[in-house]
């Protein structure tokens, strides 16, 4: 019995000897707060500013070491990826990016923390609050600016794709890119870009066998984004071009960062986008919430059969066997957005088409040689369950088919089951013109 109160005792002095060691959690005001609505500015002051702030909010409970150093580790990390005292200090449109990252954060559960808000009940946003930050954030409310003619710049002018710096994380730039195939498309709503997802051929086969639970070493994945821009026939064409990330699997060598290489190059000249090798901690604590999926936003299109919901896309894969050509195994040309009619399109090439959309002078470029194929796929869009303010393809509504040769033709199929449809002459010379005309989009 007296050694049981003398444990007691002792554990009861290191107790609240404990109580002193606490390190500091500094608090000031607010000296570039968040720029949006009261009702927004409510929800996030409420659900939010308890860790995302530099105000200092504990509750009685959370003053009591062992929790305090809990406590103040999860806000010092909170604050350091965002801090609404100081977002204020960001254009409109970075402020808008954080909140769209931070609902996606939300909707996907990734936060706020589940252990967090069992004993902070009111961090957890209802439905009704995310429904409000949704419709304040509101994508595809600004339309894309009208787009320019733009020639495709000689060789001249490119980039040495093999001379690009690497990340500064020292993930080195993969210059093969270009030559990866298509694996998803996106549309943003949120920042007005398009991006292609590419896949070199490790990833390719992982996709069509289903195999990316996880992901095997080896794959490569690339994401590259074009500012959007409108044309006068009403559709969105990808403009200018923004950025290159790029994903490289490898369990062993990147353990520390989920399994994957991460990187990113701006702008025609490829520049790296970090400062240091911290870079990649914006990589992975954006993707965290997709872990699950080995930290892969995207829904690739395909077949495989996984039978997860929202880990691949099958319906938008879903083309006829039937069909003269299997266009999803072709490379990518380039893409549009028909807004009023809620629809996607690719448009693929055959071998001798791509040569052509690569070549150098910009009056060959349009120029197919005989034996070129394009194939232009529409989709009906549907969002993207990975992130608030994308759009994804869904369904198949066409397949437009153009061969060049002596005489060029063209053939449609659409419908329920994407069956050849007869096409009047005149329509399908001004559907022939059209597909044709398509500006590959642009790449360094």
């Amino acid at each position: 019995m007296k050694t049981s109160l003398r444990l007691l005792l002792i554990a009861a002095i290191i107790f609240v000897t404990l109580q002193f060691v606490r390190p500091g959690i500094p608090a000031r005001p607010a000296t570039a707060d968040l720029q949006a609505p009261p009702e927004v500015k409510q929800i996030l002051n409420t659900s939010c500013y308890s860790c995302h702030s530099d105000e200092r909010r504990l509750s009685w409970f959370d003053q009591v070491v062992p929790a305090y150093w809990l406590v103040r580790h999860d806000v010092l990390t909170a604050r350091e990826h965002l801090n609404f005292s100081t977002l204020g200090s960001q254009p409109a449109a970075a402020q808008k990016g954080v909140l769209y990252e931070s609902v996606n954060m939300v909707q996907l559960g990734a936060m706020p923390l589940p252990q967090f808000t069992m004993l902070h009940p009111k961090a957890k946003l209802t439905p009704q609050e995310i429904a409000t930050l949704k419709a304040y954030l509101a994508p595809w409310s600004a339309t894309p600016p009208l787009g320019m003619s733009r020639d495709r710049r000689d060789e001249t002018e490119r980039v040495n794709l093999a001379a690009v710096l690497p990340e500064f994380n020292g993930l080195s730039f993969d210059a093969a890119f270009e030559g990866w195939k298509l694996i998803s498309t996106t549309d943003r709503g949120d920042n007005n870009t398009f991006r292609f997802i590419l896949g070199n051929d490790i990833a390719l086969r992982a996709v069509r066998s289903g195999n990316i639970l996880p992901w095997p070493d080896g794959a490569r994945l690339a994401k590259v984004a074009w500012q959007q821009e409108l044309g006068p026939n009403g559709l969105i064409y990808p403009g200018s071009f923004i950025q290159v990330e790029l994903m490289v699997k490898d369990a062993s060598q990147f353990k520390a960062t989920d399994g994957w290489g991460w990187g990113r190059w701006r702008g025609l000249d490829l520049k790296p986008y970090g400062h240091d090798a911290h870079v990649v901690d914006e990589c992975t604590g954006c993707h965290m919430p997709v872990r699950r999926n080995d930290s892969v936003y995207t829904l690739p299109i395909t077949t495989a059969p996984i039978t997860r919901q929202e880990v691949v896309n099958h319906r938008a894969a879903t083309l006829p066997a039937s069909l003269p050509y299997q266009p999803l195994e072709w490379n990518a040309i380039t893409m549009y957005v028909d807004p009023k009619a809620h629809t996607t399109a690719t448009l693929y090439g055959n071998e001798k088409a791509i040569k052509v959309t690569h070549a150098n002078n910009p009056t060959e470029l349009m120029a197919y040689a005989p034996g070129a194929v394009l194939a232009l796929v529409t989709w009906a869009q549907r969002d993207d369950p990975h992130w608030f303010g994308a759009r994804i393809p869904d369904a198949p509504l066409s397949v437009e088919f153009v061969e060049v040769g002596t005489t060029t033709t063209y053939k449609k199929f659409a419908g329920a089951t994407v069956g050849e449809e007869s096409t009047p002459a005149p329509l399908a010379q001004e559907r022939t013109k059209f597909i044709l005309s398509l500006t590959p989009a642009q790449l360094p």
